[in-house]
């Protein structure tokens, strides 16, 4: 590893960073290839939404995430970080390889590149250029007030910074999170075409199950329903993010010895499929992904999702390596999967009607929300 590289990660690990969420950047591949070395864990990501989801869950477990990613994932980010992580008031350092500024020789890199400033001020997120070597220590200042006062802050890492090193890269890194061997669990083999129940029901008839646990719970009418059937401080209620309620859960999960539920929609886990793969590789022993498919987007008309027409859920979890599954369509086949005692994350695949209940708006703004939920992590028996 090149001079320049270790001296950063050394500000990351020495700042006690818990989390480091990564995708690849030529101009960065040293620090990520370091990065499994240290101190914190390194989550190698599929996109950099998730990535957004999963250290809003380690920010709620009282952890230090950050990120680095190229820049241009910025675009991809934007809707998480204004309705997740600011909207709850939760902290993420942002490290970009700010490609598109300098000595750039791919031409598709510059828009993104010059347009990242003014995205991240429109976003209400702070930034600061890093330009050479001599600038990596501002960055540890600065990493202090992201932690202390739950602030979002970017670095946008010239590629500058890495000319200047003196040694060479290593020829190989640490290796890579790897998959857990996970046996394949057997469903009860009946017949899952025809659901018998809507959301609301399959809630109801899983309340004995997730009754003080850690449950995140996903937007719109799932948490309000969730709310209307069972309020408790283990809930966290998703108020926007699509998409975001099962990386929420796994960053969660990677921080605390607590179970933890993730109940997720057919909308939202098409949205980001690739979560499944990262649950996969990470392996938390303690998630276990609820996935209640009624085909449809439930919370903005019914329109018909693609698992309606082509897309089982249940082997795209096993297709991204996840295979402790369950499949459930009736009363006794969610009890069965609830029972059952898997090792390893768990994916449960509960086939619903469409059509939601009648309940009312979840009284609790966002930081009420946070913040029961936060102090229920620290002390569950309290809850």
């Amino acid at each position: 590893m090149r001079d320049t590289e270790r001296h950063l990660l050394d500000i990351i690990e020495g700042s006690g960073v818990d989390l480091l969420c990564s995708l690849p950047c030529d101009r960065i591949k040293g620090v990520i290839a370091g990065a499994s070395s240290r101190s914190f864990l390194h989550l190698p990501l599929t996109r950099e939404e998730e990535g957004v989801g999963i250290c809003a869950g380690a920010a709620l477990a009282g952890k230090r995430p950050a990120m680095l990613i190229q820049n241009s994932g910025v675009g991809n980010m934007v809707n998480a970080l204004l309705s997740l992580t600011l909207f709850y008031e939760l902290p993420l350092a942002i490290f970009l390889s700010h490609r598109g500024v300098y000595k750039e020789d791919i031409p598709a890199q510059i828009p993104m590149g010059e347009a990242v400033p003014a995205l991240l001020e429109a976003m209400g997120i702070g930034y600061s250029h890093v330009s050479g070597q001599d600038e990596l220590d501002k960055i540890e200042k600065q990493l202090n007030d992201v932690y202390s006062g739950n602030k979002v802050h970017a670095f946008l890492l010239s590629p500058a910074i890495w000319e200047s090193s003196c040694s060479e890269p290593d020829r190989e890194g640490p290796p890579p999170l790897c998959f857990s061997e996970m046996e394949r669990a057997e469903s009860s083999g009946a017949d899952h075409t025809k659901p018998e129940m809507i959301r609301y029901e399959i809630l109801k008839c899983i309340k004995q199950y997730i009754e003080g646990q850690v449950v995140i719970c996903n937007l719109g009418i799932p948490s309000k329903e969730l709310y209307h059937i069972l309020d408790q401080p283990s809930n966290f209620y998703m108020l926007g993010s699509m998409g975001m309620a099962t990386p929420i859960g796994l960053g969660l999960s990677l921080f605390t010895h607590l179970v933890v539920y993730v109940i997720d929609g057919d909308g939202s886990l098409l949205m980001n499929p690739g979560t499944l793969a990262s649950v996969a590789s990470a392996a938390p022993d303690n998630l276990k992904v609820i996935a209640i498919d009624n085909g449809a987007y439930g919370s903005t008309g019914s329109q018909p999702t693609l698992t309606g027409k082509c897309v089982d859920l249940e082997e795209v979890a096993r297709g991204f390596g996840m295979g402790n599954t369950l499949k459930a369509g009736s009363l006794e086949q969610y009890a069965y999967a609830m029972d059952s005692v898997l090792e390893g994350p768990v994916f449960m695949h509960f086939l619903a009607r469409s059509g939601n209940a009648d309940v009312g708006n979840i009284p609790m703004d966002r930081i009420e929300i946070k913040e029961r939920f936060m102090r229920f992590l620290v002390s569950p028996e309290k809850g």
